[in-house]
């Protein structure tokens, strides 16, 4: 998988937490792409962009 040119940020909303956090790219044509800030260079979850927009949407749902 070629993530040439990927740019992974964190949530506004990460504090300092010894790096326990997930990482995002979106910026890439039709995938977001989320990996362990942790583990760079370990598995990736790949997601459409719609189904990334649900998820983000119903996780900040109270």
């Amino acid at each position: 998988m070629d993530l040439t040119g990927a740019r992974w940020h964190k949530s506004t909303r990460s504090g300092n937490n010894s790096g326990a956090c997930v990482e995002v790219a979106d910026n890439l044509p039709g995938r977001v792409h989320v990996r362990d800030s942790k583990d760079r260079d370990g598995d990736l979850l790949t997601f459409t962009p719609a189904a990334w927009r649900a998820f983000v949407e119903q996780a900040r749902t109270p």
